[in-house]
């Protein structure tokens, strides 16, 4: 292989990668790099990522995510229940975890579900249900995506009144993606090939010791930066290949998309042009800025010029379907599909748009008119 053909090997198998760094390096030129650019990174999510990637590698290395997807598969017997059930423990996953951990943690019980199973077909429907799952799952608590917590803490909303802005397009999304499952994934019956695997429980103990450790770090229970020494410092000794085979691609891309959209928050332009929007309609507008800033940027660049938190709080929670980058959790998906399905990324961005774009349609509407 020449050093080209590399060069593009790299560039197709991290496209996404790539755009982020491009980005990043355009705003670069218009918000040259000085002492704000470190006040652009949440180090507690790049941590807590970082962690959770390590000991997920750890549990497949042991076979976790084989033996809970047989539990699965014996329990819920059918391809459509075994989805459902799949999606369901992302959506109640992201209530508790957040969006970013339920997807680390559950995208490889559905992809070892569907691949011993021999139902790759369904892969790509179930990684985009289980990620709007996650996104949308997470709306009804302040904990369950970062932008909830932002403006959570910044508006000092009652925990009453959070829950019942957000309990109507929440019991929306679950209707929704119900649906969306029986329609598509047919009862056909599964079946497992191979015999049980001995799982050294013992090890198993260990990792999820240590991933209760990166949720207790996600409640900010303990500092951020003792997770980053006890788990990696862990896994050194009990399995160093966990730490090898963590998807460093994913954590440069959250690096890209920080310095992004920080850049984009401080040009002065960008922040009239919102202000003015916001004006406008802060709901419709929240959502659309979403699917170019993401949600997290958004909800922080947009909550300067709007008191109107219900509506604010609505837009940057279903602005987080629609494009990839609406919600930097959508990205997780996206590399661990294209980790397990080389070659099929382009046919996964258009499944996954016309979802996105289907669900962020109705719940916009659907939000309009309560």
């Amino acid at each position: 292989m020449t050093k080209l053909q590399f060069l593009r090997a790299v560039i197709k198998n991290n496209a996404v990668t790539c755009i982020a760094f491009v980005l990043a390096l355009a705003t670069a030129f218009i918000v040259p790099p000085d002492g704000e650019y470190i006040g652009y990174f949440d180090f507690k999510t790049l941590t807590c990522l970082f962690c959770t990637l390590a000991v997920v590698c750890a549990l497949r290395n042991v076979r976790f995510f084989y033996t809970l997807a047989r539990k699965i598969v014996k329990g819920f017997k059918t391809a459509r229940m075994s989805v459902i059930g799949i999606v369901y423990i992302t959506f109640l996953g992201s209530m508790l975890l957040a969006n970013d951990m339920a997807l680390l943690t559950f995208l490889p019980l559905g992809f070892f579900v569907l691949h011993t199973t021999g139902k790759e077909k369904y892969m790509a429907f179930t990684f985009i249900m289980q990620n709007i799952a996650a996104n949308l799952g997470g709306m009804l608590t302040p904990f369950g995506n970062p932008q909830n917590l932002y403006l959570y803490s910044k508006f000092n909303i009652p925990d009453l009144e959070f829950m019942g802005i957000m309990l109507p397009p929440f019991l929306l999304s679950v209707g929704l993606i119900t649906l969306c499952c029986i329609i598509f994934v047919k009862p056909e019956p599964l079946s497992l090939e191979g015999d049980d695997y001995n799982t050294p429980w013992g090890r198993v103990a260990v990792y999820l010791a240590l991933f209760a450790l990166s949720i207790v770090i996600v409640f900010r229970v303990i500092p951020f930066w003792i997770g980053l020494a006890v788990i990696p410092i862990v896994l050194l000794f009990i399995d160093r290949r966990a730490l090898l085979n963590v998807d460093y691609g994913l954590l440069l891309t959250f690096v890209f998309f920080f310095i992004f959209s920080g850049n984009m928050a401080r040009i002065e332009a960008v922040r009239d042009f919102f202000s003015w929007l916001l004006d406008k309609n802060t709901l419709v507008f929240s959502a659309l800025s979403c699917q170019f800033i993401s949600n997290v940027p958004s909800a922080i660049l947009l909550s300067q010029f709007t008191e109107n938190y219900r509506e604010l709080l609505l837009g940057v929670n279903v602005g987080g379907t629609g494009t990839i980058i609406a919600s930097l959790a959508s990205l997780i998906t996206f590399r661990s599909y294209a980790m397990h399905n080389p070659g099929k990324s382009g046919s996964y961005l258009l499944k996954f748009s016309a979802f996105n774009f289907a669900f962020l349609a109705i719940l916009t509407v659907f939000c309009l008119v309560i």
